[in-house]
Formats: structure tokens, C-alpha cells, sequence
């Protein structure tokens, strides 16, 4: 189960084309100008659904797959109801309210394990959440700027079990937060295709009851 099309739209797609053939994709959002250097979809979708967009490449390229779209928001008081039946769900929800949080715990009391990709623009980061485990709000509580603090998880991550010292997403980081208007986190299609990537492959290992990094531990790619 894919929550959100827009980086889902990509992950939805590699996913497919590895070998899983039921998908549940949700979003009620419509395909713009600004989705196209990085999501799935191109200049003919523009006004469309992204969920019947979405559709019609998926069933392009294998029309025998079970693929299910449903074309609405997620809310707090309808997100249960698209949960049940599902063995991994990808939250790709934007922080603009509680509901990435809402949608954790409720897979979380359906043992469903679930995957967080994030596009770090030249780089992506995946946390992997198993029911009873490590929760999202350990990072923060509060959904305000909760990219940002997730940037500043993986910079540290990174820095103290990785060996990696990510420069560039420290100065990606400082120039973000003292931009004086308020944007929307920075994404390019490089951190679109490695977000697919590692959900794809930790998918994989999850369905084959292979070991997987599980939160506090994350995946990150440059």
C-alpha cells in the first residue's frame, strides 16, 4: 500500500516492475507542472488525478497486476478504513499535519510494517517501522518542520555509524532554514529513483522474511 503518489508515484513504479503484483496506491491530489522533474508523470497528465495517471502507466506495463487507486485524501477520520488487508504499507504522506503519525500507529496496531522514504535531492533516506517498534515521533512529536528535523537525524546518523560526513546536506540544510520565505523541501529526480530503490529492495527483503535495518538504525544513499 502506497499513501501518497507523488515520490510513491516513482517508488509504485519500480516496485511493479521487481515482481509485486498488488498495489494500493491513495491520493487526491492532481498532477502540476512543478510534479514533473521528479515524479512519475509527464506533460499529458497535467490536471489529472495523479492516482488515474498513475493507473494507466502501471497497467502499461503489466496488465495483469492488481493494481487499486483511490482518489481521495487521506484523512484522520477515513485512513483506518484503507488500511486492513495490506502486509507493507510506504507512508509517502506530507508533514502538514498528524496524519503520517496516525497512519504509523494504525499499521502498527494491524502489524503492518512501514516504510518512510524521504528525497534529500541528491540523496534519499528510508526508516523502516516494525508494529511494537520505534515510533516516527521519537524523531519529533509535532508534524511543524518535521522535514527539517529529519534532515538533521540523518546528518547525525550518518556522521556517527556510517562513517559519512554529509557536507552538502549540512549546506543544503543551513541555506534551507535561513531561506527567507517559507518552501518546500528541495527534491530532484536523483533522490526520487534512490528513495524507489531502497523501498523496493527492503520491500523485497521484508516479503522474503529477510532481515531489514528497523528505526532507530536507516538506510541512506548519496
Amino acid at each position: 500500500m502506497l499513501a501518497g503518489a507523488g515520490l510513491g508515484s516513482v517508488i509504485a513504479e519500480c516496485m511493479l516492475r521487481i515482481g509485486f503484483q498488488n498495489i494500493t496506491i491513495i491520493d487526491g491530489d492532481k498532477v502540476e507542472l512543478s510534479n514533473l522533474n521528479r515524479q512519475n508523470y509527464v506533460c499529458r497528465d497535467i490536471g489529472s488525478a495523479k492516482t488515474d495517471a498513475l493507473y494507466k502507466r502501471l497497467k502499461e506495463i503489466n496488465p495483469l497486476a492488481n493494481v487499486r487507486v483511490e482518489n481521495i485524501f487521506l484523512t484522520e477520520n477515513n485512513v483506518q478504513q484503507y488500511i486492513s488487508g495490506h502486509h507493507i504499507a510506504i507512508n509517502a504522506i506530507d508533514f502538514t499535519s498528524d496524519l503520517p503519525f496516525v497512519f504509523d500507529k494504525i499499521c502498527s496496531d494491524k502489524n503492518i510494517p512501514v516504510l518512510h522514504p524521504y528525497n534529500l535531492g541528491w540523496a534519499a533516506a528510508l526508516f523502516v517501522f516494525m508494529p511494537d517498534g520505534e515510533t516516527l515521533s521519537q524523531i519529533q512529536p509535532s508534524f511543524q518542520n518535521f522535514e527539517q528535523a529529519v534532515v538533521e537525524y540523518i546528518i547525525n546518523y550518518s556522521k556517527k555509524y556510517l562513517d559519512n560526513d554529509p557536507l552538502w546536506l549540512k549546506d543544503a540544510l543551513k541555506e534551507y532554514v535561513e531561506e527567507p520565505i517559507k518552501l518546500s523541501p528541495p527534491q530532484l529526480s536523483v533522490g526520487s529513483a534512490i528513495a524507489a530503490a531502497l523501498c523496493t529492495r527492503v520491500a523485497c527483503r521484508i516479503a522474503l522474511n529477510e532481515p531489514v535495518r528497523i528505526f532507530p538504525e536507516i538506510y541512506y544513499y548519496e
